[in-house]
C-alpha cells in the first residue's frame, strides 16, 4: 500500500549571530547551513498494518509524515501510495487518507462538531445515507450522543479529540496518519480512542502512528519503525523490539532476610529500596531465572516477587541514544 524508496529531504537555513552588529550583518551577507531531514529513508507498509513511527524530536517524522500526506514534497527518492504520488496527485490522494494531529484542530471551534461533520460530509461528497450511518456509528461508539450538539469551544480535550477521530474517518478513509492522538488527555479518554482505532484497523484501516507516548505504540502497534538522524534504525515486531537489548527480564524482589551479595555478571541491581527490597535487571543468557530464584530463595526466602517483560522505554532509549 505504501512504498518509500530513498527519501530524502534537505532543507537550507540560515545562520545568524547573537549580537546587534552580527544581526546587521547578516542582512547583506547570510551564512547558508544545510541540515538532512531525511538521508534515503526506505519502507513499505501492506494493506490493514498499525504501525508505530517513532524517533525523538528533530529526527525527522513529521517531516516523513508531511511528505506521506503531500504537504511537502521531497529533495529525492520517490513515494508510492495506492498508487498515487501524494505531492503530484494531491486532489486524488487526499480523498484516500485521514489525519489526527493532537496539537492541530479540523474542527471550528465556534459551531457545534455536528456542523463541522455535515462540512466534511460536502467537501467529500458523502451520499447522506452513507454519512449517517457511518456517523451514528461513530458517535455512540465513541459515547459522543450529548456532546456533538455542544459548540466545540465548551467541548473538553478529550471529547474535542473523539470528534477530530470522526472527522478523520466519515468519509473512509484506507489510510489514517496519527500524530500524538491522545496527547494530553486522561486515562479513560486515552482508552477509548485506543479502542476506537484497533475497531477501524480491524476493519481495514491502516495506520502510522507518530507518538513520544509508549503506552499507545505498545496498545496499538504491530510492528515499529524508528527513525533517528534522518535514517531507519529499526524496523520490525513489537517483539523483536522487546528482544532488541537481549533476552532480559525486571524483577522485583522482597525477602525475609536481607539480601545476599549478587555479584554476578547478569544481574543489575536497578534500585535497593532496604536490604529486602530490590529492582533487578536479569540478562537470561547469561544466569538462568530459576538459578536466580533458587539461590535467593536459599538465602534470604522470598516473600513477594514480581517478573515482567524489559520496560519498552529503556529500550527505545537505547535506540534514541544510538549513533548512525
Amino acid at each position: 500500500m505504501i512504498k518509500v524508496d530513498k527519501l530524502t529531504k534537505t532543507y537550507t537555513t540560515y545562520e545568524r549571530g547573537g549580537t546587534f552588529r552580527e544581526a546587521l550583518k547578516s542582512l547583506i551577507i547570510r551564512k547558508k547551513k544545510m541540515v538532512e531531514a531525511l538521508k534515503a529513508v526506505s519502507f513499505e507498509v501492506g494493506e490493514g498494518e498499525l504501525i508505530g513511527f517513532l524517533g525523538p524530536n528533530g529526527a525527522g517524522k513529521s517531516t516523513t509524515l508531511k511528505i506521506l500526506t503531500g504537504i511537502l514534497f521531497p529533495t529525492s527518492g520517490s513515494v508510492e501510495i495506492m498508487g498515487y504520488v501524494p505531492w503530484k496527485d494531491r486532489r486524488k490522494y487526499v480523498a484516500n487518507i485521514g489525519a489526527v494531529f493532537g496539537q492541530k484542530s479540523q474542527l471550528l471551534f465556534d459551531i457545534p462538531p455536528m456542523d463541522s461533520f455535515l462540512l466534511n460530509q460536502s467537501i467529500y461528497n458523502i451520499p447522506e445515507q452513507t454519512f449517517r450511518k457511518t456517523m451514528n456509528e461513530m458517535v455512540e461508539m465513541l459515547d459522543l450522543e450529548k456532546i456533538v450538539r455542544k459548540p466545540t469551544r465548551q467541548l473538553s480535550l478529550g471529547e474535542r479529540m473523539k470528534c477530530e477521530f470522526i472527522m478523520a474517518m466519515l468519509h473512509k478513509p484506507k489510510i489514517v496518519f496519527l500524530d500524538e492522538p491522545t496527547i494530553g488527555l486522561d486515562v479513560i479518554a486515552k482508552g477509548k480512542i485506543r479502542e476506537f482505532i484497533l475497531d477501524q484497523n480491524k476493519k481495514g484501516t491502516t495506520f502510522i502512528l507518530t507518538t513520544h507516548d509508549l503506552e499507545d505504540v505498545e496498545h496499538l502497534a504491530k510492528r515499529v519503525i524508528v527513525v533517528n538522524h534522518g535514517e531507519i534504525v529499526f524496523d520490525n515486531t513489537m517483539d523483536k523490539l522487546r528482544t532488541h537489548l537481549g533476552n532480559k527480564k525486571a524483577v522485583h524482589v522482597t525477602t525475609h532476610n536481607p539480601l545476599p551479595s549478587l555479584n554476578h555478571p547478569g544481574i543489575i541491581i536497578r534500585n535497593q529500596h532496604s536490604d529486602r527490597d530490590a529492582e533487578f535487571e536479569l540478562d537470561l543468557s547469561r544466569l538462568k531465572l530459576n538459578e536466580f530464584i533458587k539461590k535467593l530463595n536459599e538465602e534470604s526466602v522470598i516473600s513477594d516477587m514480581s517478573i515482567e517483560n524489559l520496560e519498552i522505554e529503556n529500550i527505545i532509549k537505547d535506540l534514541y541514544g544510538r549513533e548512525i
